[in-house]
């Protein structure tokens, strides 16, 4: 499985995952859809923030730390509900691979 953006073909892991990080719109859009997730402005502030992490450490926050991080960082009063409304298959996986980054290490990050 990948992704083409005009003409260029991304590459996938066995599920789904991106295997070199992009950081175009166009490409969540795509993986967006095929996750079932249709985007909203609150979807875009956890992508601009697993995106900004990646490029920080090199790797995406699990969950524990991306709701701390997010709560203090973005979106105050921010609870595990509001990113499992967002993201539903786990935020910390989910909203990474939307985001068009590679698979977090172990259990969704470091």
């Amino acid at each position: 499985m990948g992704y083409t953006i005009e003409g260029t073909e991304y590459g996938t892991d066995e599920e789904g995952y991106l295997l070199e990080p992009n950081y175009g719109d166009e490409i969540v859009g795509m993986i967006a859809q095929a996750e079932g997730i249709a985007l909203t402005d609150a979807h875009w502030e956890v992508i601009r923030y697993m995106r900004e992490k990646y490029r920080e450490d090199g790797q995406t926050p699990n969950f524990r730390h991306m709701l701390k991080g997010f709560a203090e960082q973005v979106r105050a009063g921010t609870d595990s509900k509001y990113l499992y409304d967002l993201f539903p298959a786990g935020p910390a996986r989910q909203a990474a691979k939307i985001a068009g980054l590679p698979r977090p290490f172990g259990k969704g990050g470091y």
